[in-house]
This record gives structure tokens, sequence and C-alpha cells, in this order.
């Protein structure tokens, strides 16, 4: 069972690795553009073509019950859920299939707003804090993905 890792500008990398390290797991990290990961068998680098949904494509092709994608992106996360993936964001949040609708319709108004130059500032800093939230959230993904496949 693997973790997908939508790698472009995901700060918890490291944060996979470590449990992906304790529960044995596979870990794809997926990019349109070179980054380090450690020399393990079990950490796979994946380099896809150039453009804005070539990696969310290579995962959402791959992605079935059992796995786990961690992704910014909600249309990923919605792509996801459909396979039966378990999908969590970098801040924690966790993707279900009741609330990825209005997740969507709330990604599309603030693209929009953004398009009109209305919204400005980018998320806030990442702290330790947050890193701790996504690893409680990252091991309660993996207990629900290996409940899918009990």
């Amino acid at each position: 069972m693997p973790i997908y890792v939508d790698a472009d500008a995901c700060p918890v990398k490291e944060e996979v690795y470590k449990v992906a390290r304790r529960i044995g797991w596979e870990v794809f990290v997926i990019a349109n553009s070179f980054i380090r990961t450690p020399a393990e068998s079990r950490i796979r680098f994946v380099l896809v073509d150039a453009g804005a949904d070539a990696a969310d494509d290579w995962i959402a092709e791959r992605a079935a019950p059992g796995d786990v994608v961690v992704t910014n992106d909600i249309p990923l996360a919605a792509r996801a859920l459909e396979k039966g993936a378990e999908a969590l964001s970098p801040t924690a949040k966790v993707f279900t299939t009741d609330m990825i609708g209005s997740a969507l319709a709330t990604r599309g108004l603030m693209e929009h707003l953004r398009s009109f130059g209305e919204i400005t500032s980018g998320p806030k800093p990442f702290s330790p804090k947050d890193r701790s939230a996504f690893l409680s959230a990252l091991d309660a993904a993996v207990g629900r993905a290996r409940r899918k496949l009990a």
C-alpha cells in the first residue's frame, strides 16, 4: 500500500517518510521537477512531464483503495476519493466524500476572486504545530486505509 505525495511545494515530505518507514509502506514522490529523496528502496521519486496536471494525473491513475494521497490540490483529492483512496492535505485537512463537493466549489470561487485581484495573500508559514497535526492526520489516514483492505 503506497503513500503518494503530490510533491511540488509539499512541506511535509520528511514526515511522510518517517511514517512510511515505521509502517513499512512505499512512498511515491511525484513532481515535474527534480526533488531530492532519501536513497531508500521504499521511497521513489517519479519525474513527470511538465504541465499543470501531469503529477495529478499520474497519481490519480494509480490510486486505489488502501492507498493514501497527500496533496493540497482539491481536484486531485476528489479523484483519489473516487478511486477509494484516503486523501489529506499537508495542513492535516482530511478530504472526505461528504465535503469534497463544497471544497471544489470554494476553490472555484477563490480562483474567480483571485482572477480579479481580490485576494493577494498566500498561506501562513508552516509551524511545528502544523507538522504535528499532519503526523496525527496521516496516522489516522493509514488506519482508515488499512481497514478498507481488511
